[in-house]
């Protein structure tokens, strides 16, 4: 009898898998995209069997954000509280196969997701009970903010990029440290 329900159990579980959507590579010849009413994406598809399918919002995501954020952009459903982390529909290649108009759409989307400010000035840094307070002036305005822990908050990319991460998670760019003012320049070239 338990042999059976854990049998049943096993059969069940294997079916919820093949249940799930499989991802796709997305293409301009089965993918179109769509501002909805709300200002957000839509998705139409047509699937391996050339049925069509309509997700009414679908949320682009960098795989590559850092190295290369216009290839292999997975788009997926949103995530929900019912249903948790939104599963993914398909894969984007390289967005350039897209129209015009269609990258844009997606950059659009993708810049309010990975929004990063420029830090052109740093005015003021202090260091006070293990936390560092910035007082920066960036591409989008006089900003302040708080990191932790700098070893791991700072990162210096090859191409000389150094970026910054708050502790709310918000990601802040200088794109050539070395080419700030010389007031700036010292306030942060400890931390790099």
């Amino acid at each position: 009898m338990a042999e059976e329900i854990k049998n049943k159990q096993t059969e069940q579980e294997e079916n919820d898998i093949f249940a799930k959507r499989r991802s796709v590579d997305l293409t301009p010849q089965n993918a179109r995209f769509i501002r909805s009413e709300g200002g957000l994406i839509s998705l139409e598809l047509k699937n391996g069997n050339g049925e069509k399918e309509s997700f009414e919002r679908v949320v682009p995501v960098r795989a590559f954000p850092i190295t290369d954020p216009d290839a292999y952009i997975s788009i997926r459903e949103p995530d929900t509280r019912e249903g948790g982390k939104g599963a993914e529909i398909g894969m984007i290649e390289k967005l350039s196969d897209f129209d015009k108009e269609t990258s844009e759409l997606i950059l659009e989307e993708l810049d309010r997701r990975y929004f990063t400010p420029v830090i052109e000035k740093i005015y003021n840094v202090k260091e006070k009970f293990g936390y560092m307070y910035f007082d920066v002036l960036t591409s989008s305005g006089k900003v302040s903010f708080v990191m932790n822990n700098p070893s791991s908050n700072i990162r210096v990319l090859e191409d000389k990029r150094s970026l910054i991460y708050d502790i709310d998670g918000n990601c802040f760019e200088i794109p050539e440290v070395d080419k700030m003012d010389k007031a700036s320049f010292k306030k942060i070239e400890i931390y790099l």
